[in-house]
C-alpha cells in the first residue's frame, strides 16, 4: 500500500475508530485473489466486542462508499482485534498484557518466556517461570533491550477472579 493511500485511510478510518474509544492499531490492504483486501485491527482497554466490530465495519464500508479511497474495484473489508497472541510493539500493548505470559527476544539474542508483572515509562517488571521445581525468579527488563515480545496463549491458567473466590 503507498504512503499516499495509507494514509488517506487512515484519515478517513481513524475519526470513526476514535468515536467508539477504540485504538486503531493497524491498517494493511493487499490482494485477496481478484480483489482487493483492507483489514483494519482496532483495540481498546477492555478488549474490543464482535458487535463493536460489525459496527465499525458497517460505518468504514459507508465512508469508503463516499470516496474513492480503495480504487474502483471490488473489495473485502475486515475489522478485528489484534488477536491474543499479537506482538507487543507499543507501551500499550504491554500495559493491556499486565498478569499474562510473553515470550521475549532480547536484542542482546536471549529469549525467554515471563509474566509481565508491572509496566512503567522505562520497561517491564517480569516474573520467569521456575524450571524443574525451582521457584520462580524477578527480572527487570528496559525497553531499549527487547527485540521482540509477543503474549503467550495460556489454556490452563485461572481467571484472577476463579482464583480469588
Amino acid at each position: 500500500m503507498s504512503t499516499t493511500q495509507s494514509d488517506r485511510l487512515r484519515g478517513l478510518i481513524e475519526p470513526l475508530v476514535d468515536a467508539k474509544d477504540l485504538d486503531l492499531e493497524e491498517i494493511e490492504v493487499s490482494r485477496a485473489g481478484r480483489r482487493g483486501l483492507l483489514r483494519v485491527v482496532v483495540d481498546s482497554e477492555e478488549g474490543v466486542e464482535l458487535d463493536v466490530c460489525a459496527e465499525l465495519s458497517r460505518e468504514i464500508s459507508e465512508k469508503l462508499d463516499e470516496t474513492d479511497a480503495m480504487g474502483e474495484g471490488e473489495y473485502v473489508l475486515e475489522v478485528s482485534s489484534p488477536g491474543a497472541d499479537r506482538p507487543l510493539t507499543e507501551h500499550r500493548h504491554y500495559v493491556r498484557a499486565t498478569g499474562r505470559l510473553a515470550k521475549l527476544q532480547l536484542v542482546a539474542g536471549d529469549e525467554f518466556v515471563a509474566r509481565i508483572l508491572a509496566v512503567d515509562e522505562d520497561g517491564l517488571d517480569l516474573e520467569v517461570p521456575g524450571v524443574k521445581g525451582r521457584k520462580p525468579t524477578a527480572r527487570r527488563v528496559e525497553f531499549a533491550d527487547i527485540a521482540k515480545a509477543r503474549v503467550e496463549i495460556e489454556f490452563n491458567r485461572k481467571d484472577k477472579k476463579e482464583e480469588e473466590a
